[in-house]
This record gives structure tokens, C-alpha cells and sequence, in this order.
């Protein structure tokens, strides 16, 4: 036998509409500060999880490959793309004092 409903409806709490939350960068267009083909000197500052080495230029991240942390070198982009560029190194820069 099926069960009766209750005549006394339940109060059901009307759900939260979350509310977005904000991108990566708080400005919502940013110019890229590299263009495909352009060559530019770096320090690389980091490592990423692929071995890469990343340098950055405004808060742009530019990945390159085969290069050691604290190395200066001359890269040429290779691709560009909303977050981050993609180089190849062109040679090393020897550092002066």
C-alpha cells in the first residue's frame, strides 16, 4: 500500500545560486606582451612539471625547452597562445659582471 503524503508540506530552503567566481587575472583583457617570431632575452626563472624551463615576461609565462634554472638565453617564439608563449632557445647569453 502506498504511502499518504503528509498535509503539512515540508519547508524546503530555496537553493544558493553561487556566485562566479573570477578568472585567472583580475583584468579581463590583457594585451600579450610577445608576438610569434619575436626574439627576446630571458632568465629562467622556474621549472615546470614537463621539464620546461619558464621564464617570465610581465606575468606572461614562455616555456622553453632544455635550459637550467638561472640560465640567461636568447629564445624566438615559437607559438603564442591566451596564457602562456611556447620558445625555443636560440643560444646562451654569458653573463658579465
Amino acid at each position: 500500500m502506498p504511502r499518504r503524503l503528509s498535509e503539512k508540506p515540508r519547508h524546503v530552503r530555496p537553493r544558493r545560486k553561487h556566485k562566479r567566481e573570477r578568472k585567472f587575472n583580475a583584468i579581463p583583457f590583457q594585451p600579450v606582451p610577445v608576438r610569434k617570431g619575436q626574439e627576446i632575452d630571458v632568465v629562467i626563472n622556474d621549472i615546470g612539471t614537463r621539464g620546461d624551463g619558464i621564464a617570465r615576461i610581465q606575468n606572461f609565462l614562455i616555456f622553453v625547452p632544455q635550459v637550467k634554472v638561472g640560465e640567461r638565453v636568447k629564445v624566438k617564439i615559437v607559438s603564442v597562445g591566451k596564457k602562456f608563449a611556447i620558445a625555443e632557445k636560440i643560444s646562451r647569453q654569458e653573463e658579465t659582471f
